[in-house]
Parts: structure tokens; C-alpha cells; sequence
């Protein structure tokens, strides 16, 4: 009896030194997870100060972006302005050179008979020198003129040149700004997954930390069961009893959030378009309460547009606004302007007649779907087409 007794008292304390190694070695692991949840944590902090390092940069692109348009659309405003300034300055200069050729061709064709007639005709050398003054003003004044309005069209050019160089700049300005918005945003959705990443980490260690401590302080029972054992195995001969439950509980997964009115030509104008239909009408529009200053003609690309009256061409070129659009002055204040062509047929400077066509129907400038956008103009005021169609 005694020799069994000893026999159980060095079963418990074998028992108890083997539990003691497991307890250390299990201690070891819980030292490593708890330093690689500290590390996981650092990371995650870090990655933090990135995320809102880089969520400061985006709004700081965002608001940029946003000034940049804004001086865009004030940039389009003044070269639509520069634009129409250069229209008035050509009609004027057009004008101007008109009257000019008119009455060189009344002088050649009457030669100098009627000057030498108004000359006589004066009461005294005072009147004589008075007229002859006059018509040398008159000379003087239309040659002043033409230079004058010359001079004008020549600042307007420059002045338009000048803000489309703005406007490019600022196009450039807001594409780098674009494309430093998407390479912050690809890094921030880089981090977001490297956030994810950590978040899952964390996650899985803590839950192994868990299981770590739980099966630790299970061990550390069973040993001081198996030590409460061997002190009362002479007495009560029984062998320690455990209780084999270990608790598993599973880390948490962080998931990232993841009208069709065909125009006809029966007026004082022929029709810019035949075969065309009103998109959209001259006056305040219901769709976006903006002015409309004239009248869309809507028709198939490469459609032919023809000029609604005879007259000088003052403009045949490119507006960022209007596109491919050809202006035309027709005299006594009228002017016709046609915009959003994919081609033209006519250049600055022609005489065109009325029914001439003068290019090709487009989608170019600021317009939505192809057509002609026909305005009327009489003093420099938009007026309604369809008044003269």
C-alpha cells in the first residue's frame, strides 16, 4: 500500500513538472502573439494617418478642381464676349469699307465736275476754303475710320488669342488635376484593402491569443488540480481529473465597404436648312431657364446649310462655343450667325448670295446631337429667326 501511494505521488508530480513545461511553452507563444497584435495594431495606425493623410489630399484636389472650372466657365464667358466684340468689330469694318468704296465709285463715275460746281458756287474766298475743307474732311474721315475699325478687329484678335491661351492653360491645369485626383484615389484604395488586410490580421491573432490564454490557463487548472492531487493522494488515492474543454472562438473578418416643326423658307430669308426640324426654339428654354439666342435646326451629320441672304462673310473658322460657325453681314444692321458645323464651304472675306452653301451640318463646339444653330441679329441684338424664315 505504501509502495503504490509513492507510485501516485510521483505520477502527480510528473504530471505536474510535464504541465509546468507546457505552461512555458504555451507562455512563449502568447508573449509572440501579443507582440505581433502591438506590431498589427502599429501598421494599422499608420495606415490610418495615411488614409486621412490622402483623404485631405483628395479634398484638397476636389476643391482645386472645382476653383479650376469655375475659372473655365468664367474663361468661356470672355472668349464668347471676345468673340462677339470681334463680330461687331468685323461687321463695323465691313460697314465702313462699303461706304468708303461707295463714294470713291460716285466720285470716279461723276470725275470732279460736281466738286469744281460746289466749289464755285461759294460767295467768297471764306466759303470756297470752307467747302474744299469739308470734302477733304470727308476724305480724311473715311480713311480714319477704316483705320480706326482696323485697328479694333486687330485688338479683339489678339484679346481672344490671348484668353484661348488662357483657356488652354487652365484645360491643362484641370487634366494634371484629374489625373492626380485618380492617383490619389488609387492609393487610397490601396490603403482601404491594406486597412482590410490588417483589420482580418487582427482579427485572426486576437482570436489565437485567445485560444492561446484560454488553453494556458486550462493547463495552468489541470496543474494545480494535479498538485492539489499528489499533496492528498496518501489520503484520498485518487487521480487528478480534468476537465479536456478547451474554448475556440474565431476572429472577426473586417469586410470593406465595399417637337418636330420643319422650318419653311418662305420669308424675307431662305432656309439655312431645308429638311430640318426645330429641336429647340428662340427664348427661354423650360428645360434649363437658360436664353435661347436662336433657333437649333436639327438634321443629319454632313447635311448642306446655305446662307439665309446675301452678304459679306466676316467670320469662317473655329470657336471653342460654337464650333465650325460662319457669320454673315447682310447690311442696315442684320447679321446671321450659323454654328456646330463639321465643315465649311466658305472663308472670310467672300460675298456669298442668298441659297449659297456655305457648309456642312456638325457637332462641334458646345452642342448635343447634330444640327445647325441659326441666330439673327439686328444691331447687335438677338432677335427671332422665325420672324424672317
Amino acid at each position: 500500500m505504501k509502495r503504490k501511494t509513492k507510485r501516485v505521488i510521483s505520477g502527480a508530480l510528473a504530471l505536474t513538472m510535464s504541465m509546468g513545461m507546457t505552461v512555458n511553452v504555451h507562455a512563449t507563444t502568447i508573449e509572440e502573439a501579443q507582440k505581433k497584435a502591438d506590431q498589427l495594431q502599429s501598421q494599422k495606425n499608420s495606415t490610418e494617418a495615411e488614409k486621412n493623410s490622402l483623404t485631405e489630399q483628395l479634398s484638397g484636389i476636389v476643391e482645386d478642381m472645382e476653383k479650376a472650372q469655375e475659372k473655365l466657365t468664367a474663361k468661356q464667358s470672355e472668349i464668347e464676349t471676345a468673340e462677339t466684340e470681334l463680330v461687331n468689330a468685323k461687321v463695323d469694318e465691313n460697314n465702313q469699307y462699303d461706304s468708303m468704296k461707295k463714294r470713291i465709285k460716285f466720285m470716279y463715275e461723276n470725275g470732279n465736275t460736281q466738286l469744281i460746281e460746289i466749289l464755285i458756287e461759294s460767295e467768297n474766298i471764306g466759303d470756297f476754303l470752307n467747302k474744299a475743307e469739308y470734302i477733304s474732311q470727308i476724305s480724311n474721315y473715311d480713311r480714319d475710320m477704316l483705320n480706326q475699325f482696323q485697328t479694333i478687329v486687330k485688338d479683339v484678335e489678339e484679346k481672344e488669342a490671348a484668353l484661348q491661351t488662357e483657356y488652354s492653360e487652365l484645360e491643362v491645369l484641370q487634366n494634371e488635376l484629374i489625373s492626380k485626383q485618380e492617383e490619389v484615389q488609387t492609393m487610397l484604395d490601396n490603403t482601404n484593402v491594406e486597412l482590410a488586410d490588417l483589420e482580418k490580421q487582427i482579427g485572426e491573432n486576437a482570436s489565437t491569443l485567445k485560444a492561446l490564454i484560454a488553453q494556458a490557463e486550462e493547463e495552468k487548472r489541470k496543474q494545480e488540480e494535479a498538485a492539489a492531487a499528489a499533496a492528498a493522494a496518501a489520503a484520498a488515492q485518487k487521480p487528478a481529473q480534468s476537465t479536456n474543454s478547451n474554448s475556440n472562438s474565431g476572429g472577426s473578418t473586417y469586410v470593406p465597404p465595399s417637337s418636330s416643326n420643319t422650318v419653311v423658307g418662305n420669308g424675307q430669308f431662305v432656309n439655312p436648312c431645308p429638311g430640318a426640324y426645330v429641336s429647340s426654339t428662340f427664348g427661354y428654354r423650360d428645360f434649363d431657364g437658360a436664353f435661347h439666342k436662336g433657333l437649333d435646326l436639327a438634321a443629319g451629320e454632313g447635311t448642306p446649310t446655305y446662307a439665309a441672304a446675301s452678304g459679306t462673310v466676316v467670320i469662317a473658322g473655329w470657336s471653342n462655343s460654337a464650333g465650325n460657325w460662319v457669320v454673315i453681314n447682310h447690311g442696315n444692321g442684320l447679321v446671321t450667325k450659323y454654328m456646330h458645323h463639321s465643315a465649311l464651304c466658305v472663308s472670310a472675306g467672300q460675298t456669298v448670295s442668298a441659297g449659297q452653301q456655305i457648309g456642312y451640318v456638325g457637332n462641334t463646339g458646345n452642342s448635343f446631337g447634330a444640327h445647325l444653330h441659326f441666330q439673327v441679329e439686328l444691331n447687335g441684338s438677338a432677335v427671332n429667326p422665325q420672324n424672317y424664315l
